[in-house]
């Protein structure tokens, strides 16, 4: 007896070819599901290296088909356009500030074990304190000494932005995608059954509109940060808000972590010049954080995926555990290309429920 499906209290009987294509598109996922787990698992740096280039190759194609349209230029030229122009902003950038940012990063590790004797010192004067640091075997896991702390924030540092190969790699593979973005997209369709063919361009597109989005609003906040917080700190009175302004930018590419982790530097450094510096210091994060969690992110995803905050850590707690830093990273754009992928490919077209206000851009409504 065939299966059946009930609409209104009618019911239709299910053909064999929807059976077996839904049992092409369950065993598609399952495989997918089982290939990304296997490259997580045992070559996570390259798995990451190689999104990356895809991020670079969406990034670079969004901004020259935004120069096309606006110039009528052909696409290869355009493409030239935007990354050239980039890539000579940032060399002047670097070239004006890069002496700067280096000074100060030098005397950013010189200061930060300077800054975590003097909070051990100060932990050590409070009775509750010392009763704990009395226990010296499990004060050496909690709270370690000077050298130590700056280890580790230099290994992560050295972890998650040190890598230079693998973003050399990822560069000159987002370059190549961007170059001839439709013979890499034809080449995966032809994987793809005859009669799915469209659906999954039409899915894959999506996915790429999500990820342009996400990363044009991700962006121009890490800029929006990145100034602010200089600024900020400037007028607090910290000598080194250019190299802090430029650590904010960057780990705020990093949803819920990055800004915790980047206040950390910044606090050892104002308490060397007192309490009432380090509770301005951390009034000031704090409020650059409300803006662009309630005012700045709101704004700029309008058009951008919808991602539930319990989702996104969520993920980031397991990618972490898996590939630590990089996870980390790329935890939020992976996160938003599963959510299109799921609500396109499983809860459409698998459970039949297209209900969903899915758009072309791949917004998802689900938060």
């Amino acid at each position: 007896m065939p299966d059946g499906d009930t609409h209104g209290g009618a019911t239709r009987a299910t053909t064999g070819p929807e059976i077996a294509a839904r049992t092409l598109v369950q065993a598609g996922v399952v495989a997918l599901v089982v290939l990304a787990v296997m490259l997580l698992l045992r070559a996570s740096e390259a798995f990451f290296a190689l999104f990356g280039g895809l991020l670079f190759a969406v990034l670079f194609n969004s901004t020259a088909r935004w120069v096309q349209g606006r110039t009528g230029l052909p696409y290869r030229i355009a493409l030239a356009i935007s990354v050239l122009v980039p890539l000579a902003l940032l060399g002047v950038g670097l070239w004006v500030a890069a002496p700067a940012v280096a000074d100060q990063a030098g005397q950013l590790a010189e200061r930060i074990p300077q800054a975590t004797r003097q909070l051990l010192e100060r932990l050590q004067q409070s009775e509750w304190t010392r009763r704990i640091l009395e226990q010296q075997e499990r004060m050496q896991a909690l709270v370690p000494d000077g050298s130590d702390a700056a280890g580790v924030l230099g290994s992560f540092f050295a972890s998650s932005f040190g890598a230079v190969g693998h973003f050399v790699i990822a560069l000159a593979v987002g370059l190549f995608l961007a170059i001839a973005p439709g013979l890499y997209l034809d080449g995966v369709l032809r994987l793809v059954p005859l009669d799915k063919r469209a659906r999954a361009r039409e899915v894959l597109l999506a996915v790429r509109s999500a990820l342009a989005s996400w990363l044009g609003a991700k962006l121009t906040a890490m800029l929006v940060i990145g100034v602010l917080t200089t600024l900020g700190l400037w007028l607090i009175g910290i000598d080194l808000a250019l190299v802090l302004g430029v650590v904010a930018a960057l780990l705020s590419f990093i949803p819920n972590i990055g800004p915790i982790i980047s206040l950390l530097p910044a606090a050892l450094i104002a308490l060397l010049d007192g309490p009432q510096t380090l509770l301005y210091v951390a009034l000031l994060y704090a409020a650059i954080q409300a803006l662009e969690s309630y005012v700045l992110t709101p704004v700029l995803q309008q058009r951008m995926v919808d991602l539930p905050p319990a989702l996104t850590l969520g993920v980031q707690v397991i990618l972490g555990v898996v590939a630590g830093a990089m996870g980390l990273i790329f935890a939020a754009p992976l996160a938003a290309v599963g959510l299109v992928m799921i609500q396109l490919w499983y809860v459409q077209d698998l459970l039949g429920d297209r209900d969903g206000k899915t758009g072309q851009d791949g917004r998802q409504p689900l938060g």
